[in-house]
């Protein structure tokens, strides 16, 4: 088993393709598993989210041998020499393309509703499946996008069989494939959750992906100050326009405001249409003084304070992200029903600090710990076992504490945003 579900391998196969954001690419999922997978890897990209229908055309005693493919808008790719060798014939070729266009049609009206197909002609096109058995239908699909004038072709999957990768090359101009397993019998061996993508799911997420848009939001930021304990406490508040919630940052122990990984993960929630508040709990004058550093009940007081501070400003949920010494902070303070939090992150945090408020927080918690950071894991399964409320725990693999290495801190986003999606954006359920 290598990935937990689909949306944890679209966020390391975002990873791997990062470097074609530059490219203005269109990411397209094949429905309905490759959706979930190619969601990701566009709201990590900054891309449009589209799906791509294609049906094989199969010989009709043969419907494994493929003599061609259709795609939207009449687009037809046919296979001259399979159609000769097979003996298909004109009126066989018409029958089962009839057939195949009602299915195509009916499919993308319940994937893609009134929504326009977003046009590929001269565009870097990134095709995504949640994995590749034969191949057959990545092939289609290939060859479809060609048709509709993309000027390259990626093909991106999270596992496939060796010999299938090697196929796809003569296909795509580039094939990223995270793990090509030489002993493989089936796509869902290498998921731990492979339970089937119901078409809702799928319609959710590209819906999405087109309320959330490419566009760049415009993100009105502000250095402020916030009052607490009688002090003025530093604060950068950015909030995007027609933002659904605003999530406040807890730095931990040596941080402050200016955390390049705080500042990575708020950047990243912006895109996605939240607002954040980094802010110092501390004075600089208490940021050197242990006796501050680890006073959590005074941390989580100020970010209390912080929170009522920010509901007189801003009239959309409220979630906490805590890293560190600060995810303490987060859980002490959702635990007091005045703060009113609608979830909380904690990203390589010590939540075991949180100590007996631990069971009395009632917003879903994420935590999120590198896979190396072995200490902090295990104190945050401890803290997991003592959590009441909703709570999950992530691992993401080969991480260390300030997850440095390549494609970890775009995982922790990814994650982030998901959570505080499903749990502070109204209407949003778990399933998109």
């Amino acid at each position: 088993m290598l990935f937990t579900d689909r949306a944890d391998a679209g966020r390391r196969l975002a990873a791997a393709l990062r470097h074609l954001g530059r490219e203005r690419p269109v990411v397209l999922g094949l429905p309905r598993g490759g959706v979930p997978v190619a969601f990701e890897v566009a709201m990590a990209l900054g891309a449009p989210l589209d799906v791509i229908v294609v049906r094989k055309l199969g010989v009709p005693y043969h419907r494994e041998l493929g003599f061609g493919a259709i795609g939207e808008d009449d687009v037809k790719v046919i296979s001259e020499e399979i159609v000769r060798r097979a003996g298909v014939t004109e009126r066989d070729l018409a029958s089962v393309e009839r057939a195949e266009q009602e299915e195509l049609l009916r499919r993308t009206r319940t994937f893609r509703a009134d929504r326009p197909r977003v046009p590929l002609e001269g565009r870097t096109v990134i095709l995504v499946d949640d994995g590749i058995a034969t191949g057959a239908t990545a092939e289609a699909a290939c060859a479809v996008v060609r048709a509709h004038g993309a000027a390259r072709v990626v093909l991106a999957v999270p596992v496939a069989p060796p010999g299938a990768v090697d196929q796809l090359r003569t296909r795509a101009d580039d094939v990223v494939c995270l793990h090509r397993p030489p002993l493989f019998s089936a796509v869902g061996e290498w998921y731990r959750d492979f339970s089937q993508t119901p078409d809702g799911e799928v319609v959710a997420l590209l819906a999405r992906a087109a309320h959330r848009d490419t566009a760049p939001r415009r993100v009105r930021t502000t250095e402020t100050e916030v009052m607490a304990d009688g002090l003025a406490l530093a604060g950068t508040l950015a909030v995007p326009d027609d933002s659904d919630a605003v999530v406040v940052f807890a730095h931990g122990s040596g941080s402050s405001r200016h955390s390049p990984r705080n500042r990575a993960v708020a950047a990243g929630l912006n895109r996605a249409g939240f607002g954040t508040l980094l802010l110092d709990l501390l004075v600089p004058a208490e940021e050197t003084d242990h006796a501050y550093v680890f006073d959590i009940e005074t941390l989580a007081r100020r970010l209390t304070h912080a929170t009522l501070w920010l509901r007189e400003r801003v009239d959309v949920p409220v979630g906490y992200f805590g890293a560190s010494t600060g995810a303490a902070a987060a859980l002490r303070a959702a635990a007091d029903p005045e703060a009113d939090v609608g979830a909380v992150v904690s990203r390589g945090g010590r939540p075991d600090l949180a100590g007996p408020c631990l069971t009395q927080v009632r917003a879903p918690t994420l935590l999120v710990v590198g896979g190396h950071d072995e200490q902090v894991l295990a104190l945050n399964r401890r803290a997991q076992a003592a959590l009441r409320c909703e709570n999950r725990l992530e691992v993401v693999p080969g991480a260390t504490h300030l997850f440095e290495e390549r494609g970890a801190l775009d995982a922790v986003a990814g994650l982030a945003r998901d959570w505080f999606t499903r749990h502070l954006v109204p209407g949003t359920t778990e399933d998109g």
